[in-house]
């Protein structure tokens, strides 16, 4: 026979158990996660690595690589056709003719097309620009550039060191062609070479991103460690065409 007081005790426990089953709930261990915001459609969109996460490993790790290019490049992407959503002048255009003619680009949304279609510009080259099989030298033409101008591959090599290293803040060096000879240049966050009349031969990301998991503040040792998989056959051929 059930009393009063067990029926009360019976629904005080139902209660509680199913109080406690919602905040179990709430704090995700049954509850599914709520869905990621689809990202904005475009003319743009994130090209694939040319290699898996971990081709580049012991040099650069495979968790830095999936978040720079899952996370960092995919969100100049969707920022970049953010910024030009509706414009039609801007989005038929190609992502080096909008970089080469910034003017071009309406006052209020200049800087957000400069830096996401920069960022997305800079990191498409740089990915190609490393390789598993890539480090050494570079052979043909361009050694022999790099010979005239700098005096020899570890005099480059020095001073290219030197400018990734002494970039202040967030940015990239590059060895850039100006018509007439090779240079290096460091240039801030996301400035691509070409807004410049440059053409970009080769590129080091140098944000913190770019390196910190593994090498935390220690940037020299991440900069030694892209030149043993640097692919200079794709750069080689960047020469090439900047030259001819």
């Amino acid at each position: 026979m059930i009393t009063r007081r067990t029926a009360l005790k019976q629904t005080f426990l139902t209660t509680a158990t199913l109080a406690a089953a919602t905040r179990f709930s709430r704090l995700g261990a049954a509850e599914p996660a709520p869905a990621a915001p689809a990202a904005p459609t475009g003319p743009h969109h994130l090209p694939k690595l040319p290699y898996s996460f971990d081709a580049l490993e012991p040099h650069i790790d495979a968790q830095t690589m999936e978040i720079h290019h899952g996370k960092h490049h995919a969100a100049y992407v969707n920022n970049l056709n953010k910024a030009i959503a509706g414009k039609a002048e801007l989005e038929k255009k190609s992502l080096e003719e909008l970089l080469k003619d910034l003017e071009a680009v309406p006052a209020d949304i200049r800087t957000a097309v400069k830096n996401n279609a920069g960022g997305h510009y800079n990191h498409t080259l740089f990915w190609h620009m490393m390789s598993k099989n890539g480090g050494g030298q570079p052979s043909g033409p361009l050694k022999g550039e790099i010979d005239k101008t700098f005096g020899g591959f570890d005099k480059f090599k020095e001073a290219f060191s030197k400018a990734a290293l002494g970039q202040f803040g967030s940015g990239w060096a590059w060895l850039v062609w100006n018509g007439k000879k090779l240079e290096i240049k460091g240039l801030a966050n996301q400035e691509a070479p070409i807004s410049s009349g440059l053409h970009p031969i080769l590129g080091l990301d140098v944000w913190e991103h770019a390196y910190y998991l593994k090498y935390q503040n220690r940037r020299a040792d991440y900069i030694n460690a892209f030149f043993n998989v640097v692919a200079w056959s794709f750069v080689e051929d960047r020469f090439r065409r900047a030259e001819g």
